[in-house]
């Protein structure tokens, strides 16, 4: 009985030991899976913020809300070159075009178009528009050109066919437009509908600064697109 007690008490501590390095392994798993579950969705803001109800689904309405919370800004439209930071870079914050209503937007669920717009040129820079003779990417102007960010979007797979159905457009959709005279622009769908036509209407800034306005089919569509989480890492 002795000499029992003494073999019992000599794997006791092996199995301790055992069951604390098994106990610490699943912690450290638990905690790495957690850890990086919420670092990649929190990165795009996308489901754990408190006001999207934890569902990657929500991600073109929070978007188009973000884009109307640009409507509480007072913006003076100028669109005049300025050298900005890089990545996250902006021109000050009380100026902006129709491409920073779209930019700053992201922003606000975490995707820095700036960055993304001149990672994509440096790689395929011949495959962008070239109405600007430049001989490479510039950082402080690309991602502000609205047929850069249409080619980018394009590039990322994120275009949807361009139709007169108000009901193919939804909120945190892109359009663009012609303008005609060689003028481009560029907006977000948001959540809000006209009360007379039933059309989304759009945030946009077409030389007053930010505004909402039924104007979806005013001008000739010539871009579509739904850019979000499920592009953003396919180019």
């Amino acid at each position: 009985m002795k000499k029992m007690l003494q073999d019992i008490m000599k794997l006791i501590p092996s199995r301790i030991t055992l069951f604390l390095l098994i106990l610490v392994s699943i912690l450290v798993c638990l905690s790495f899976s957690t850890f990086t579950k919420t670092g990649f969705i929190n990165q795009y803001s996308l489901l754990y913020s408190p006001d999207n109800n934890k569902s990657p689904n929500n991600f073109y309405d929070i978007f188009a809300q973000k884009a109307e919370d640009r409507l509480k800004h007072t913006i003076i439209y100028n669109g005049a070159y300025y050298k900005i930071d890089y990545p996250m870079g902006d021109v000050p914050s009380n100026i902006g075009v129709c491409t920073d209503v779209v930019i700053r937007a992201y922003r606000a669920v975490g995707i820095d178009l700036q960055e993304k717009v001149h990672e994509d040129m440096k790689k395929n820079f011949l495959k962008y528009p070239k109405i600007w003779r430049l001989t490479k990417p510039d950082t402080n102007i690309d991602h502000r050109r609205v047929p850069n960010l249409m080619t980018y979007f394009n590039r990322a797979n994120s275009s949807l066919p361009i139709t007169l159905n108000k009901d193919d457009y939804r909120p945190g959709h892109i359009v663009s437009w012609d303008l005609g005279g060689g003028l481009m622009h560029i907006g977000i769908i948001s959540t809000k509908k006209s009360s007379k036509t039933g059309n989304p209407l759009i945030v946009h800034n077409i030389g007053g600064g930010p505004q909402i306005n039924d104007m979806l089919f005013n001008y000739k569509i010539i871009g579509h697109f739904k850019y979000g989480i499920e592009n953003d890492f396919n180019l």
